[in-house]
């Protein structure tokens, strides 16, 4: 049984305040998990795209039947950093060789019976009622109770992706984006080149300062400022690309960076 997850809203910075639990945010694929009646297994995105097949080793997980977990699937590398490329790696593949651990930070039914207008911290009390050991396979997040701003300090440190933001009585609303879910990313910054663009779906071609190629730029482009970027002069053109005579210099923030040193989700900084 497939459930539309509840989505998070953004916001700009941490706080702290002891209504909200806050958790770390994992840099994976969020997962539903349902237990059938008949204690069948069956995984699914977050866009309803079934993917059981592609994680064998998650059909065993000890919880009762006719149960639903919300979580995110991830892969670590050598310093227990979730990993995302080695995790879609694995999703693509038909290889099991590269470990994955479900983390679950939510239950919506227990024995089948719908939980989701339980409060949140009273759903995190039967959740560990369900998941009592954690192991290397499946475990529940940590959270803590306030202490968002000290809790982001860490992740900066870590350079870790970003906390979330939890209201203690939040309901779970399926499918929505509520005010009572929040993430806070931590955003890393950089100078960076368009050198061109492309002719059809909208993408500005990046290069770092030094030349070398730092990947491709979808998002936080205003149409005033794409229409501003095809008045420039071309210097060539291919099939799918057009290549600006003057390189324009701009700063983004983006998410990390890709083993090859790609900028991972950047989006451009306006400037006055």
């Amino acid at each position: 049984m497939f459930v539309s997850p509840m989505l998070l809203h953004k916001a700009e910075k941490p706080f702290t305040d002891d209504r909200y639990l806050t958790e770390l945010k994992l840099d994976g694929i969020r997962l539903i998990f349902h237990k059938g009646s008949n204690g069948k297994v069956r995984l699914y995105t977050r866009h309803n795209n079934e993917i059981t097949a592609r994680f064998p080793e998650l059909k065993d997980i000890n919880i009762p039947s006719g149960t639903t977990l919300d979580g995110e699937l991830i892969a670590t590398d050598a310093a227990e950093k979730p990993d995302f490329e080695a995790l879609m790696q694995r999703l693509m593949s038909n290889s099991n060789t590269t470990p994955v651990s479900f983390v679950v930070f939510d239950i919506l039914q227990y024995k089948g019976k719908n939980i989701t207008n339980l409060p949140l911290l009273e759903r995190k009390i039967l959740l560990d009622q369900v998941l009592v050991e954690d192991s290397s396979l499946v475990s529940k997040v940590r959270y803590i109770e306030g202490n968002g701003e000290a809790y982001y300090d860490l992740v900066e440190e870590q350079s870790l992706e970003g906390i979330v933001l939890k209201h203690i009585n939040s309901r779970y609303h399926s499918g929505k984006r509520s005010h009572s879910w929040l993430k806070v990313i931590n955003y890393q910054y950089t100078d960076a080149i368009v050198t061109g663009y492309r002719k059809s779906k909208f993408g500005w071609i990046l290069e770092y300062p030094d030349g070398t190629y730092a990947g491709v730029m979808e998002l936080g482009v205003p149409p005033a400022v794409r229409n501003k970027f095809y008045q420039y002069p071309i210097k060539k053109e291919t099939k799918d690309y057009r290549y600006l005579a003057t390189p324009q210099p701009i700063k983004v923030k983006y998410r990390n960076k890709t083993k090859e040193g790609l900028l991972l989700l950047p989006s451009l900084i306006l400037t006055a």
